[in-house]
């Protein structure tokens, strides 16, 4: 079936596998999870007698229900520790034993596979007094990856935007949105600005897109390509910073792009930074129907006229 979810979107997303499991007798539902405190640079545990629900509700609401530990990198996760924060939580004491193998296993977990967040919820307690994790999530370091080609395996390509996937096949960060003005920018800061800037004149982007630092001519042709696929684009924005990137080499790029794409929408280019004033004499130069911008608010103005 087609499932539709607020995680979803509105197309939906078709159900390709299903896992069955068997039912529990769920006396007490806990929540364990695992992050980085940045702060502390160390492993958080953190811990929570309220689990079957989004631990965020639960810090806003009621902060004094998450309990934490931050663990020593060189010790590790103790016994005492396990067994503290599992009685702050409600565990019974003849399931401590149970408790702590599983608060130190996740923890292992967390450590070995370079994860970024490793989350059992809900961690239960069963009539009987058995500890069992019902359901668990994992979110790993993507700059780790390459560590891990058992992780790397299990990508399911069905769960993910084909335009996404293609993207990344050029190591182009996209991400395709709802609004109809694409976006080519480098960087991720100014990507998010840059969304955020049309929004403030009205306007909705079509997509997050980052061609990073290293932006080829081909990338730049690979980005114009994958943004036209999206049947709702109205105009386009490339807003480049000239840092390690020239402008000269973005405009090359552009220049490019638009004649291999035979593009049709129109364009709205900004740059500033270095060899900007020849990127600009270049697209002028260009013969295309390119329109210049000095400011980002002038851009993303042009860019959302041009769109309606």
């Amino acid at each position: 079936m087609q499932l539709k979810t607020h995680q979803t979107g509105p197309e939906g997303q078709k159900v390709r596998r299903l896992l069955i499991e068997e039912g529990a007798d769920i006396r007490k539902e806990l929540y364990v999870g695992m992050v980085v405190d940045r702060v502390t640079q160390r492993v958080c545990l953190m811990a929570s007698s309220e689990g079957g629900m989004d631990i965020e509700e639960v810090a806003a609401h009621t902060p004094e229900k998450i309990h934490k530990v931050f663990v020593d990198p060189v010790a590790g996760l103790g016994d005492a520790e396990c067994d503290d924060v599992a009685r702050r939580i409600g565990v019974p004491d003849a399931s401590l034993p149970q408790a702590r193998s599983v608060l130190q296993g996740l923890y292992r977990a967390f450590w070995e596979t370079d994860a970024s967040l490793a989350e059992i919820n809900p961690l239960i307690l069963t009539g009987d007094g058995k500890v069992i994790a019902l359901d668990a999530k994992l979110n790993f370091d993507a700059n780790a990856l390459y560590r891990h080609p058992e992780i790397v395996e299990l990508r399911d390509l069905d769960e993910e935007d084909p335009a996404e996937i293609e993207a990344s096949k050029f190591d182009l960060a996209y991400i395709q949105l709802d609004g109809n003005i694409g976006c080519l920018v480098n960087g991720a800061g100014l990507a998010m600005a840059t969304m955020d800037t049309i929004k403030l004149f009205g306007g909705e982007p079509a997509n997050f897109l980052d061609v990073g630092g290293g932006a080829t001519t081909e990338k730049v042709t690979e980005a114009f390509k994958i943004m036209l696929r999206n049947p709702n684009l109205r105009a386009i924005l490339v807003n480049i910073f000239g840092g390690i990137m020239r402008c000269d080499v973005i405009a090359e790029g552009v220049i490019a792009a638009s004649k291999a794409v035979g593009l049709k929408v129109p364009l709205v280019v900004r740059m500033k930074g270095t060899n900007e004033e020849l990127g600009r004499k270049m697209l002028a130069e260009s013969g295309l129907p390119i329109i210049s911008a000095d400011t980002m608010a002038e851009a993303a103005q042009k860019v959302v006229a041009a769109a309606r």
